[in-house]
């Protein structure tokens, strides 16, 4: 286990032979080299969101939220260990050519744990989906692969943005989200909670926007009071790239750069992505801060250095070269390319039977592109296989014809208003072919971040839900020539499919699947792999069911507390097998589906749940057990319940078997109107399945779940 006391006391010693200016010079995320003191250069700012990214070659695996979509957290875990393996594989070549710039050191700025809660939101895809038991699950399980837990950190990893951020994009360097504390600590702090006392993360990250009047990475709130105060934080803490200088920009909160750089260090914010830092001896010499203040922040840094190694010889510096990408971490991309993917309707059509397939139509703006592969916060790949690719390998004895059919997005041409110049090359494709796959969807250039190079609309946020209209009228175009149609769906978050999943004959969400994520797609079209996945989000049929996007309140939102009847459930999706819970049994007590009776329990402690399922089908699938929570004589509780564990299983047709699911104490809590976490009334009622207990589910699947009350002793 790593000895963080002995790690601060070397970081005191060395900061304490420092001089005040060179202290402050190490706040700063390219912090130069000290040579007298023998500290080189180190660079802070570095990236691992799904692979270690923007420094060359690098295993990229699917986007974020298509990782949250496998409902694993062991496997998650692994993403961690192989990203971590191959960050200081990059580092140790690095440090040999002596290159320190961004993006070459081991603080690596993820995961993004921030709560996905408007699907209008750009980076919506860079998080683990809706719901915080899912996002703490899935975080902590990457932050623990990420760091280890070897005498070193293998890397440190940071959870951001801390706090109460999820858009709008275009307003964040000014935005003031306004939270209640019951919002405030149900919804938006309990992955960071999880991921600072449970998995020990090393940094965390602050927020652009205000959150109730403080800027998120000057708050004395959030970071002092909160963050260090009640979970004891003792990493460092990282200023969002520039955030510093929107407190007297665009917050209006101070006056000049000098207050900005005070306020952000006395409240705890060790290193400034940015410049502001810069004024911070001016600061001091004015009495805007103290000379104890900057040497605690160099200290923090400093401990965090010592834990990763960088100043002795490590078992880590003999990480080779050969560790990127690397076939064990290709092949677990593919599995979790695989394990994410979501079967949203199927009448029969898949899987597609290979041997009578004679031609194969691939239509769509993202069936051959690499854009849709990757999201944002990317590394590069030395190949990439596009679903086109995917499919040609895996059918070589199948004719496939190909169209792009159209655009990404509606392009204009003046004068002749939208240019659909392959509409006819499309249905020609499609009149040809046995059944059609077409790709349609979103990337990086349509939904992302504010300002990123990638985003040709700025914001990164979307309007609405619906699909650009060239994809529309290209959807509607192919379905109407009557062949059988698969839609794959590309994109990093929900989308109004409602045509399609009256249309379509199978509607499967493909996410941003990782470089070479078209060779996943493929088995799992022809069968050789079963969809598996579950949404980690809401797919709503149109943003006028949603309050307006500014809005932070939870109500109306998510599927925890949405009153409408959503097109997919969180929690929803099918697969090839046909796996059903027989009977579940806690305390002694044994229940089927249909029958609910009462359990007395003490809800001050974990409870353990034992499940058998069954795989009534032919398909060796994989699926995840899902338990969900509702307080029933509590006013504080969710309206819908919440999800409260999961476990991912696998069965073979026809296979039973029985699994545990461990429901900590906290499942029987609320949180009241002041944001305290309580134990309010005296039932519950417990839902175990494939899916929320809703009725969408029940009408998507036709599979009921296993009921209990828990009455409290």
């Amino acid at each position: 286990m790593r000895d963080r006391e002995k790690a601060r006391k070397r970081a005191q010693e060395l900061v304490g032979k420092m001089t005040l200016e060179e202290k402050a010079s190490q706040l700063r995320f390219d912090s130069p080299a000290i040579p007298r003191l023998g500290i080189p250069a180190y660079n802070w700012w570095n990236e691992a969101l799904h692979g270690v990214a923007r420094a060359g070659v690098a295993t990229v695996f699917p986007q974020a939220i298509g990782m949250a979509a496998a409902f694993d957290a062991s496997l998650m875990e692994e993403v961690g260990e192989a990203i971590a393996e191959e960050g200081r594989a990059k580092y140790n070549a690095y440090q040999k050519e002596g290159d320190r710039d961004i993006y070459k050191g081991l603080t690596f700025w993820s995961p993004n744990v921030n709560i996905f809660r408007d699907p209008r939101w750009g980076r919506g895809h860079e998080t683990y989906g809706e719901d915080p038991y899912l996002t703490g699950e899935l975080g902590k399980a990457f932050v623990e692969g990420l760091q280890g837990d070897g005498e070193y950190l293998h890397a440190a990893a940071c959870a951001k943005h801390f706090a109460v951020h999820s858009g709008p994009e275009g307003e964040r360097h000014r935005f003031d989200a306004r939270v209640s504390p019951k919002d405030l600590w149900e919804t938006y702090l309990p992955a960071f909670e999880k991921l600072v006392k449970e998995a020990g993360v090393e940094a965390v990250m602050g927020a652009y926007n205000r959150t109730n009047g403080e800027p998120c990475c000057g708050s004395m709130t959030l970071i002092a009071d909160i963050l260090r105060g009640k979970w004891g934080f003792q990493g460092h803490f990282v200023s969002d790239c520039w955030a510093i200088l929107d407190f007297h920009m665009h917050h209006m909160v101070t006056d000049t750069a000098e207050e900005s750089a005070a306020m952000a260090l006395k409240a705890g914010c060790d290193v400034n992505c940015g410049v502001t830092y810069l004024h911070l001896l001016k600061a001091c010499q004015d009495g805007l801060v103290t000379q104890e203040e900057i040497t605690q922040a160099a200290e923090r840094l400093f401990t965090t250095r010592f834990l990763l190694g960088l100043f002795d010889e490590t078992a880590y510096d003999k990480t080779g070269y050969d560790r990127i990408e690397c076939r064990e971490h290709l092949e677990l991309a593919e599995r979790v390319a695989a394990e994410s993917m979501v079967l949203l309707k199927n009448n029969g059509v898949l899987p597609l039977k290979k041997g009578e397939l004679k031609t194969l139509g691939v239509i769509g703006p993202n069936a051959d592109s690499r854009k849709a592969l990757i999201g944002n916060y990317h590394g590069t790949s030395s190949r990439y296989i596009t679903v086109l690719e995917g499919i040609q390998d895996a059918l070589p004895d199948v004719r496939v014809y190909y169209s792009e059919g159209c655009h990404l997005f509606q392009d204009k041409v003046e004068g002749l208003g939208q240019r659909q110049d392959r509409m006819a090359e499309a249905v020609s494709v499609a009149r040809n072919s046995d059944v059609v796959i077409l790709c349609v969807g979103l990337d990086e250039t349509l939904e992302g971040e504010e300002g990123d190079t990638g985003n040709s609309y700025a914001s990164g946020d979307k309007k609405d839900l619906l699909l650009p209209q060239s994809q529309r009228e290209l959807i509607e175009a192919v379905v109407k020539v009557g062949r059988p149609v698969v839609v794959l769906n590309m994109t990093g978050s929900a989308m109004d499919l409602r045509y399609v999943q009256e249309h379509a004959d199978a509607v499967l969400q493909v996410w941003y699947p990782g470089a070479r994520g078209g060779r996943a797609v493929a088995k799992v079209l022809l069968g050789e792999i079963s969809p598996s996945g579950k949404l980690p989000v809401t797919f709503y049929n149109s943003t006028e069911e949603l309050p307006d996007f500014e809005d932070y309140s939870m109500k109306g939102r998510t599927y925890r507390y949405f009153q409408g009847k959503p097109l997919y459930p969180f929690g929803y999706g099918l697969s090839y097998g046909d796996v059903r819970p027989e009977w579940a049994e806690c305390g002694g007590r044994e229940w089927a589906a249909g029958v609910e009776e009462a359990l007395e329990w003490d809800v001050t402690r974990d409870m353990t749940v034992r499940v058998r399922l069954k795989n009534q089908g032919q398909a060796a699938t994989g699926e995840v057990l899902q338990a969900y929570v509702e307080a029933l004589e509590s006013a504080y509780a969710t309206p819908n319940g919440k999800l409260c564990a999961f476990n991912r299983i696998f069965l073979n047709g026809g296979e039973s078997r029985e699994v545990e699911l461990k429901i900590g104490k906290d499942a029987f809590t609320v949180v009241n109107e002041e944001g305290e976490r309580i134990v309010d009334g005296g039932k519950f009622r417990i839902s175990i399945g494939l899916g929320q207990p809703d009725e969408r589910t029940r009408e998507l699947t036709g599979k009921d779940c296993i009921a209990f009350t828990v009455s409290r002793n």
